[in-house]
């Protein structure tokens, strides 16, 4: 079969996919084309062929448009741009129902639940067409110039026109010069102050080169920056359907760069970003894991209580804990005659979690793997499990010993819809029903869900 790369294709789109494209078909093949909506006639660009049952391509003309399509909201992310606003061409209702339409699908597909998902949207702050983002991670191109990267390519694109932002986040940043290779991140906390750090590409681990802002800095910032951990999920792709080993082989990749230590140095700021959730007050590392959605941490972290509810002198467990949002709302609820186990791998998560809950006594917030740990846990039973896993999911190990420990209730978190449904199958496996599940735009005008289960026996 030869390569249809580069071929124009007049399709009509179907249903939207998992990975913020719409399905069409050709000549009896499959492709996900993205930019373009449900219903729509477009004239695509096929930009990958592998000679497989399927191939990528962009909406690069739109025949027929739908009636939820509106001018783009992001300049930077249309064809052959960036990933990052995958449905800025969309009304926001139109948005969030692509959403809840993928999440539905991989709940029927994966676990046979066929359920009507709604997905709200994160009330209070920012709104449907940008100024939500608080962290940001850009990419340095050779030149020196920060950027975001090209969808599915290490090419850096240097517009840094993307609504997402909070206002003024991006302030400064593309008029000035950065080491070639090196990571930005960009955090505004609660209070409004700007933290920018860099951080040393990754084969050198060590920063060179022309400095940032106010000349070269010359102090680190909290530490070498270790393993993502917790709810990362800003601006990560979606798992597509395609070659799953491959696609585990590059996830794999990307984890064991991020383990690797680099160098971090704080360009503006302490580098210490204030945070505050139902009145308590975390100081954290900006380069660490914080929601990005400013109004996300509040969210869930009411939820968390409302469903968890483990009650006075019960025992209830935090998994990939982070900084201890959802283990201090638990530690309030159990009480000074109950116990809380938080589970972190990063240790300045946790350093930062037992400075902001030293009042908490009969929390304990532990340095560990969670599946390590859960695999040789023996105590109290839980009442409550709360567990926030990366993007990938919990897995078969940690779901079986979460349910093997026999907790009442199960509060799941998940931003990607497929993983988070093959947990929420070994669940059922395990004798676990769905009592409630809400989803949430917290990427808006991406296509990218935050899904949250309640579980009981």
């Amino acid at each position: 079969m030869s390569s249809w790369r580069d071929r124009v294709l007049s399709v009509r789109l179907g249903q939207p996919g998992h990975g913020g494209f719409c399905v069409a078909r050709h000549e009896g093949r499959v492709m996900f084309v993205r930019h373009g909506l449900p219903g729509e006639l477009v004239r695509a660009r096929v930009t990958e062929d592998r000679g497989g049952s399927f191939c990528r391509a962009d909406a690069v003309e739109i025949v027929e448009p739908s009636p939820d399509r509106v001018p783009a909201g992001c300049p930077v992310s249309g064809p052959g741009g960036a990933g990052c606003c995958d449905f800025s061409y969309a009304t926001a209702s139109a948005q969030r129902r692509l959403k809840a339409a993928v999440v539905a699908e991989q709940l029927s597909r994966i676990t046979g639940i066929e359920r009507a998902v709604d997905v709200e949207p994160i009330t209070g702050s920012g709104d449907d067409t940008g100024g939500w983002r608080t962290r940001i991670r850009l990419a340095v191109d050779a030149a020196g110039r920060a950027g975001v990267h090209r969808y599915r390519s290490t090419g850096v694109l240097t517009d840094l026109r993307c609504p997402q932002p909070v206002p003024g986040a991006l302030d400064g940043i593309d008029s000035s010069r950065w080491t070639p290779g090196a990571e930005l991140v960009i955090a505004i906390d609660d209070t409004g102050a700007r933290h920018i750090v860099e951080i040393a590409p990754p084969e050198t681990g060590r920063r060179g080169g022309r400095s940032g802002p106010g000349g070269r800095a010359d102090r680190r910032a909290g530490g070498s920056r270790g393993p993502r951990s917790g709810s990362d999920r800003a601006a990560a792709a979606g798992t597509e359907p395609g070659t799953p080993g491959a696609q585990r082989r590059r996830t794999a990749a990307r984890r064991a760069a991020a383990r690797t230590d680099r160098d971090e140095w704080v360009v503006e700021g302490s580098g210490r970003a204030v945070q505050y959730v139902s009145g308590r007050r975390w100081e954290v590392s900006a380069a660490g894991f914080w929601q990005a959605h400013r109004g996300a941490a509040q969210c869930y972290s009411d939820i968390v209580a409302e469903w968890a509810d483990p009650g006075t002198g019960a025992t209830a467990w935090d998994l990939y804990s982070g900084a201890g949002v959802f283990a201090a709302r638990l530690a309030e609820q159990v009480g000074s005659t109950g116990a809380v186990l938080a589970l972190e791998s990063a240790s300045a998560a946790v350093a930062d979690g037992k400075a902001a809950l030293a009042d908490l006594p009969w929390l304990e917030l532990r340095t560990g793997r969670v599946e390590a740990w859960t695999a040789g846990h023996r105590g109290a039973r839980p009442r409550a499990v709360v567990l926030d896993p990366p993007r990938a999911g919990a897995g078969k190990s940690v779901v079986h010993a979460v349910t093997a420990a026999e907790p009442d209730r199960i509060v799941h978190i998940g931003c990607d819809p497929a993983s988070f449904a093959r947990d929420l199958r070994l669940y059922l496996e395990a004798g676990y029903a769905l009592s409630a599940l809400r989803a949430f735009d917290a990427f808006p005008a991406t296509h990218h869900v935050e899904c949250l289960a309640l579980l009981e026996r």
